[in-house]
């Protein structure tokens, strides 16, 4: 079926960061599979994280189908567009449909992007992993992709205000090998891997970032073990 929808949003995203002139440095994006399922996983700091997510599958021409909460689905704008983008709706209380949804996809060829933290790090730093992420891609015989955000927290993230000026932030992404989901391990040892290797390309994103807060003002986006003014781990549960 022709994807009517996607493409078009894509192609608004790319238009506003340009306007925005935001400077992307993006690594990794051979790790990508040009066909086949899989399930991609970063970070989570940003309420645009999925956006940055998505474009870096599209150097390997891949549509990512994300799993987001249910909410998202209702609202009169967002709603619609997510439905015609394939995305899929999870209800926290009931969530074994959204599962069968996600398998179903994984085992048809689709990736499907899933933040393992289940929500925002106000902290910045990386929260224990769910393992629904390493189970549907063990049951689907797919791989795991890991990714790492940063800089996105500037853009807009919980308890801060929108800065969706011109104000040229740097956004760092970061793809890693695939993670194998072997039938014969523990879901829980996938995990851990798993999280283990976000937590690298998230160090190697945040080295890499080209920008140090300008003032004392200035430091509330950087986590409080690497110097700012970020609450300590435990939030934004």
């Amino acid at each position: 079926m022709a994807e009517l929808v996607y493409p078009p949003v894509i192609g608004a995203a790319r238009t506003l960061f340009k306007t925005l002139d935001l400077k992307f440095d993006i690594a990794g994006t051979e790790n990508i599979p040009q066909r086949g399922g899989a399930v991609l996983v970063s970070n989570h700091i940003g309420y645009l994280d999925f956006v940055f997510c998505g474009m870096a599958a599209r150097p390997a021409k891949r549509l990512v189908r994300f799993m987001a909460k249910e909410s998202v689905f209702r609202h009169k704008v967002s709603g619609p567009l997510m439905r015609a983008m394939k995305h899929i709706p999870v209800d926290r209380t009931q969530g074994v449909h959204a599962y069968k949804h996600a398998l179903s996809a994984l085992r048809s060829g689709e990736i499907i992007g899933v933040f393992p933290e289940a929500t925002i790090s106000e902290s910045f730093t990386l929260k224990n992993f769910k393992s629904g992420a390493a189970r549907l891609a063990q049951e689907a015989g797919v791989p795991l992709l890991p990714m790492a955000l940063w800089g996105t927290q500037r853009l807009w993230t919980k308890g801060h205000k929108r800065q969706l000026g011109r104000h040229h932030f740097p956004i760092t992404i970061r793809v890693g090998e695939p993670v194998a989901a072997d039938p014969a391990d523990q879901v829980e040892k996938i995990t851990d891997r798993l999280r283990a290797r976000v937590q690298d390309l998230l160090e190697a994103a945040q080295r890499a970032y080209p920008v140090r807060p300008r003032d004392a003002d200035d430091t509330w986006w950087i986590p409080a073990h690497l110097g700012g003014t970020a609450p300590a781990p435990g939030r934004g549960a």
